[in-house]
């Protein structure tokens, strides 16, 4: 491809870390996945992190931590509302807790959950709302607030598309109780496969821990809030289990990895970012294709192009012209999630009739942004553009 989705953001650096790891012969999770995990929550400004072995496994273990809490836990039959375009574990997971999802349309602009519709579909079984940062770009989370506040529902962030976005200066991810991010190979940092969820309540990390694990004890202090107090011997504790947990532990090289990414993440978002407003210089205000609408700071996961309505191309023919000229698209996210065959194995509502949703399922596609600089992928995109135009 001249112009690809994803590249890679490696150097000699990683591949050095894996070969440590291999040398010392000892893979499973270990000092680095724990002296990575201390790192990025650092770099968030959140008191915790857990490292896991996916995006979509750190989805999973955050929502069965709200939902074995001691207090106020999510229980089967609660509502949980988000937006129609996201990726499907965002989703699964609240059907495998029982809870009911409700569907509501995007705005037309961010692409984030439209929070007019957010603020009318809420009911009194509404407990959790599911924020995603979409394709780089945080939501308001100023309005997310006031709309909550005084209300009996939680506010967790799916934020695996969007590490390193901004909104008022503070990194996305960090805005409700917990916060998840993703380090597959082609989002803003790569460790393989792998995946993080930062916060700042113990309980919630303690539990994150237990549940990472097989759900046993053994990796929570002597005093903690899960069990209150770990046995004296050893052999007694460490095959204690006491939640329905999972083995989703990343391995020791994904947190080698990690570490030498963090370094280089300030780098790899400024990149993008310099990307990004070429990109807008090109497209915004184009006749025929609209664009997503920068909130706060976004880190611009991969350029969203949507066919405006009575426009003279389709997104088949825009798709097919991209691909003739090896320039990589694919949909954005899921488009509407609700039209997945999947949607019939998965208790929920829909506010409304989605049409935002279903217009950016049927219209609208995304190229890849990377780190280093593509003026001329991006020059060659805006000339194929032009050239299926006239």
């Amino acid at each position: 491809m001249v112009y690809p989705l994803a590249t890679t953001t490696w150097d000699e650096r990683e591949y050095t870390a894996i070969r440590e790891v291999v040398d010392e012969g000892m893979f499973t999770m270990g000092r680095r996945v724990r002296a990575f995990e201390e790192g990025f929550a650092q770099w968030a400004g959140s008191a915790y992190a857990v490292m896991v072995n996916s995006g979509s496994s750190a989805n999973l273990v955050a929502i069965a931590a709200l939902c074995f809490r001691k207090h106020n836990p999510l229980r089967a039959g609660d509502e949980v509302i988000v937006p129609a375009v996201s990726w499907a574990t965002t989703y699964s997971p609240l059907t495998q807790y029982g809870l009911v999802i409700r569907f509501v349309d995007i705005d037309p602009l961010t692409l984030n959950m439209d929070l007019n519709q957010l603020e009318a579909a809420i009911t009194d079984r509404t407990r959790l709302l599911v924020a995603v940062n979409l394709l780089g770009n945080p939501n308001d989370f100023a309005r997310i607030n006031s709309i909550i506040a005084g209300r009996n529902i939680e506010l967790f962030e799916d934020n695996c598309e969007s590490m390193g976005a901004l909104f008022h200066g503070k990194q996305a991810g960090t805005f409700g109780r917990m916060g998840s991010f993703s380090s597959f190979f082609s989002h803003h940092i790569s460790t393989m496969e792998g995946g993080l969820v930062v916060t700042d309540d113990l309980e919630s990390y303690q539990l994150m821990l237990s549940l990472r694990s097989h759900g046993w004890t053994r990796p929570l202090p002597k005093e903690n809030l899960i069990c209150d107090r770990l046995d004296d011997d050893p052999f007694n504790e460490e095959f204690r289990f006491i939640l329905p947990g999972y083995n989703v532990r990343p391995l020791e090289m994904c947190g080698a990895l990690g570490l030498c990414q963090l370094e280089k993440l300030p780098a790899l978002i400024e990149g993008r970012r310099r990307n990004a407003k070429l990109f807008t210089d090109l497209f915004d205000n184009h006749s025929q294709l609209r664009i997503q609408k920068e909130t706060g700071e976004s880190s611009w996961f991969g350029f969203a192009l949507i066919v405006r309505e009575g426009a003279s191309i389709t997104r088949k023919a825009l798709a097919n012209a991209l691909r003739e000229a090896e320039i990589e698209c694919r949909p954005i996210v899921t488009g509407n999630f609700v039209r997945n065959p999947v949607i019939e194995h998965m208790p929920h509502t829909v506010f409304g009739d989605l049409p935002v949703a279903n217009w950016i399922h049927d219209n609208g596609l995304f190229v890849g942004n990377h780190h280093y600089d593509i003026t001329a992928e991006l020059e060659h995109l805006k000339q194929v553009v032009d050239r299926l135009l006239h």
